[in-house]
C-alpha cells in the first residue's frame, strides 16, 4: 500500500483515484476549489440549473468500465443515461434544415441526401469510412496506451487519400494538411464542409489548424451515439465523487497546491498554499501540464519530457450563454442544435476585428435539454448556446490569438451577437427571456485555474505531433499526469482514459503499456 498524493479533483484526477483506491493505495485528493468535477460544473438561479462545461457525453463505455471496476455498482444504477436521439439538428445560412440519427450511418446517408442532395451521404460515408481506418490505426496508441517514447508513427497523419487516387496515381499534390482543407477537396459541398468543420469546433479546435485526422471525431460519434446524463453532466461528477468516497479516498477542498517536493529525483508529496507538507510516494497531478512543470516543479526537476506541453498550439477557449426561458420546450426540439454561420464574403457577425476570426463567424451550438431536474417548473425552458473561441488574456486581442474578455464589454457584446445568431436561423428564444448569464474563458479560468480557460482537445496523430498531449509519465520518478492537458487529452471520456491509464502505471509499473 503506498500513500498517494492526488493535485486536483478534475474527473481524470478522480478516476484515476477510484482506480487507485481499489488496487488497495492511500489516495487524497487536493482541490483548490471548494468543490470537485473541474470544468465539469453547474450553475443555477430561481430554480434553473445548467451544465457550464460539456452538456453531451460520448464513449460512455469508459464510465461503464471505470465503474464496474471499482465496485460492485454498475454506472446505470448511479445515474441515468439517454441517448440523444436525433443526435444534431444542423441549421445552414441557405435555409438547408438537417437532423441526423444516432448512431446509425444509414440513416445519416438517408437524411444527407434527402437535405443535400442525392450523392452528398456516399460522400461523407466516404470520408468516414477512411476516418474508421485512422481510428484503428491510432486507437490503441492514442487511446489505451501510455503516450509511447517513440512517436515517430504518431506525427503523420494516418488519414488515407480517397480510394480513386490511391488506384489511379493521381495524388501528385500534397495531401490536406488541415480539415478545413480536407473538407473542401472531398467534400465538394461548403454544407457537408461546415458539417465536419463543426465536429472539430466542439472539440475546441480550429478547423483551419488541426490536422485532417480530426476526420475521427465525426467517426466516434456516428458510430458511438451522444449521450445525456439526466440531471445534467454534473450529476456525472457527483456519482464520480460518491464513488472515490465510497471507496476511501480523501478529499480536502480550498487546498491549493503550490509545489511539488521532490527528493532523490522522486515526486515526495506536495506543499501547500497554507504552509502544510503533505507526504506522498507517488503524486498525481490532475492540474493543467503548463502549470506543473512551470510553477509546481523545482527548477532543478529539469525539462518536462517530450512532447512539451508547452510546445502544443495554444487551445481555444469556450463561451457559453445560459438562457432562462418562459413556456415549456416545443414539442419536437431537438436536444442539439448546430447554427452554422454564413461564408465570410457575405455576411460578418458585426463585431470589430479585436475579436477574431473564430468570433466573426460563429459557429452555434444550442443545447436544449428539457430536463425537469433543471428546470422550475414544467412551465419554463433552459438553452445553453456555445461557441469555440480565443483564450482569455488579459490586454489580449483577437486578432494576437486571445482575447481580454473581461474588458470592453466583450462579453455582453458577443453575448447579443449569439443571441442575435439564433434568432437570424429561426429560434425563438429572446421573444421567451427571462434572463441570460455569460460565461466566457476568464470564468473558465477564475474556477479551474486553466491558463486562459483553454479547453483542450483530444490528442490527435500528425501535425509533426503537435496535437499530442504532455505524456502520462513525467520526466520526475514517481510523478504522473492525468486530465485534459495529459495523454489522451480533452473530452469527459479521454480524461476518463488518463485516469485508467495512470493508474496502470502505478500499478504495474513504468513498463506497462495498457491492458492487452
Amino acid at each position: 500500500m503506498a500513500r498517494i498524493a492526488v493535485i486536483g479533483a478534475g474527473t481524470g484526477a478522480m478516476a484515476a483515484a477510484a482506480r487507485l483506491a481499489v488496487a488497495g493505495h492511500r489516495v487524497a485528493v487536493y482541490e483548490r476549489a471548494e468543490t470537485y468535477g473541474g470544468a465539469v460544473r453547474r450553475f443555477e438561479r430561481d430554480g434553473f440549473g445548467f451544465d457550464t462545461g460539456p452538456g453531451l457525453l460520448h464513449l460512455p463505455a469508459v464510465f461503464r468500465d471505470l465503474f464496474l471496476k471499482t465496485g460492485k455498482e454498475p454506472l446505470e444504477s448511479c445515474l441515468a443515461l439517454e441517448q440523444v436521439d436525433p443526435a444534431s439538428r444542423h441549421l445552414f445560412a441557405d435555409g438547408t434544415d438537417l437532423s441526423l440519427p444516432g448512431a446509425s450511418r444509414a440513416g445519416v446517408t438517408r437524411a444527407l441526401d434527402a437535405a443535400l442532395g442525392a450523392g452528398a451521404g456516399e460522400r461523407w460515408g466516404g470520408l468516414l469510412d477512411r476516418a474508421r481506418e485512422t481510428w484503428e490505426a491510432t486507437r490503441r496508441p492514442l487511446l489505451e496506451e501510455p503516450l509511447p517514447r517513440d512517436r515517430a508513427g504518431l506525427e503523420r497523419d494516418p488519414h488515407p487519400a480517397p480510394p480513386g487516387r490511391r488506384l489511379l496515381g493521381l495524388r501528385r499534390t500534397r495531401p490536406p494538411g488541415t480539415l478545413a482543407e480536407l473538407a473542401r477537396r472531398e467534400l465538394r459541398d461548403p454544407r457537408l464542409a461546415a458539417l465536419l468543420e463543426s465536429h472539430a469546433l466542439a472539440y475546441g479546435f480550429d478547423p483551419r489548424t488541426v490536422p485532417a485526422s480530426a476526420a475521427v471525431l465525426p467517426y466516434l460519434e456516428h458510430t458511438f451515439g451522444s449521450w445525456y446524463v439526466r440531471g445534467g453532466l454534473r450529476a456525472l461528477a457527483e456519482a464520480l465523487y460518491e464513488r472515490c468516497r465510497a471507496r476511501g479516498v480523501e478529499f480536502t477542498f480550498s487546498a491549493e497546491v503550490t509545489g511539488v517536493l521532490v527528493e532523490n529525483g522522486r515526486a515526495a508529496g506536495l506543499e501547500l498554499r497554507d504552509g502544510g507538507r503533505v507526504a506522498a510516494e507517488a503524486v498525481v497531478s490532475g492540474v493543467d501540464a503548463r502549470l506543473l512543470y512551470d510553477r509546481l516543479l523545482p527548477p532543478e526537476a529539469g525539462a518536462p519530457p517530450a512532447p512539451s506541453p508547452t510546445a502544443a498550439p495554444p487551445g481555444h477557449g469556450r463561451f457559453s450563454l445560459l438562457l432562462a426561458l418562459r413556456g415549456p420546450r416545443p414539442e419536437g426540439t431537438a436536444h442539439r442544435t448546430v447554427l452554422h454561420a454564413a461564408d465570410p464574403a457575405t455576411e460578418r457577425a458585426g463585431l470589430d476585428a479585436d475579436f477574431g476570426s473564430l468570433c466573426d463567424r460563429p459557429t452555434v451550438t444550442v443545447l436544449r435539454p428539457g430536463d425537469p431536474a433543471l428546470l422550475p417548473d414544467p412551465g419554463h425552458e433552459t438553452a445553453v448556446l456555445s461557441v469555440t473561441v480565443p483564450p482569455h488574456a488579459p490586454g489580449g486581442t483577437g486578432a494576437e490569438g486571445s482575447l481580454d474578455w473581461t474588458a470592453g464589454g466583450h462579453a455582453e457584446r458577443f453575448a447579443d451577437a449569439v443571441l442575435a445568431a439564433a434568432g437570424k436561423a429561426g429560434l425563438d428564444l429572446e421573444s421567451r427571456l427571462l434572463w441570460r448569464e455569460a460565461r466566457t474563458p476568464a470564468d473558465t479560468e477564475r474556477e479551474t485555474g486553466v491558463p486562459g480557460g483553454s479547453v483542450p482537445g483530444p490528442s490527435l496523430a500528425g501535425a509533426g505531433g503537435a496535437f499530442l498531449r504532455a505524456g502520462n509519465r513525467a520526466g520526475v520518478g514517481g510523478l504522473y499526469l492525468v486530465g485534459g492537458s495529459a495523454h489522451p487529452g480533452g473530452g469527459l471520456a479521454h480524461t476518463g482514459m488518463s485516469g485508467a491509464l495512470v493508474a496502470g502505471l502505478i500499478v504495474n509499473g513504468d513498463d506497462w503499456r495498457g491492458s492487452q
